[in-house]
């Protein structure tokens, strides 16, 4: 359990970067992550985890590269429902185990009709993990119909999730997240959500997550949706492992931009 906590959250810094790509789950082919491998191979070396599904693992993900797995193992449910909280366990732990990833995670939905399912489906998730020595994370979703982020919320679920055995956390920011950390007596990490309206927004989420207690953050959109996405991912790293401030990153973001135009013009020469 500590060898892979350890893969997924730097021991050096006790922090993480974690990519997610485990949209496709309930959004099918979403905006540039149609060719998963495409989106996903130019990012690994900048990623201290990738979250995908199984069938992403072994139809995109390469056996010979090194970047530790989040598995996703919730699902049940599509974006052409109007909940998407009645979820269920996907994916096997014997499968995941035999897949060789660092953590699963699956998603809960406090506060929905399905409240109650989805934590009895952690619940499980968490007795199995013991078990094999994996570790679990929660995912405090809100789906459709419950579009509440604010820090009373939150604070309750992942304390939820904590006290049910989970070995981190993923949340949404929020204002107070402070008092969201505090509360949860297991590392949190924060999600990007969907896609801000400036490279800016990104970097002050997650430098004002990580001062705030977050050890890493768990993007998606707001990197590869981006025209240059190693650049966000770079600038993005900085932060979480270098404390870099905002204009920081945005500097390491236009640098990377830069280095991109140059070669773009050398290959039309």
């Amino acid at each position: 359990m500590k060898n892979r906590l350890s893969r997924m959250i730097k021991p050096a810094t006790g922090r993480s970067v974690m990519l997610a790509c485990d949209h496709g789950y309930f959004m099918g082919p979403t905006s540039r992550l149609e060719n998963p491998r495409k989106t996903i191979e130019p990012l690994l070396p900048y990623a201290d985890t990738v979250a995908v599904t199984r069938g992403v693992l072994r139809t995109s993900i390469d056996p010979k590269w090194d970047t530790p797995i989040l598995l996703r193992v919730s699902g049940g449910t599509s974006i052409l429902r109007e909940d998407l909280s009645d979820e269920g366990i996907t994916t096997s732990m014997r499968e995941a185990v035999r897949l060789n990833v660092c953590a699963v995670a699956l998603s809960i939905f406090v506060g929905t009709s399905h409240e109650k399912q989805t934590l009895l489906n952690l619940s499980k998730l968490v007795d199995e993990g013991e078990d094999y020595g994996m570790p679990v994370m929660a995912i405090t979703a809100v789906g459709k119909e419950l579009e509440k982020r604010d820090a009373r919320y939150l604070s309750l679920a992942c304390r939820i999730a904590a006290e049910i055995g989970v070995q981190v956390v993923k949340t949404y920011y929020c204002e107070d997240f402070s008092k969201v950390v505090n509360g949860c007596p297991v590392p949190v990490v924060v999600a990007g959500g969907p896609k801000l309206n400036s490279e800016t927004d990104v970097f002050e989420l997650a430098c004002n997550a990580v001062r705030e207690g977050a050890v890493g953050v768990d993007m998606g959109r707001n990197i590869w949706q981006n025209d240059n996405p190693v650049g966000m991912i770079k600038a993005i790293r900085a932060i979480v492992h270098e404390n870099v401030t905002t204009r920081e990153a945005i500097q390491i973001f236009n640098e990377e931009k830069g280095s991109l135009r140059k070669a773009e013009d050398t290959i039309r020469v």
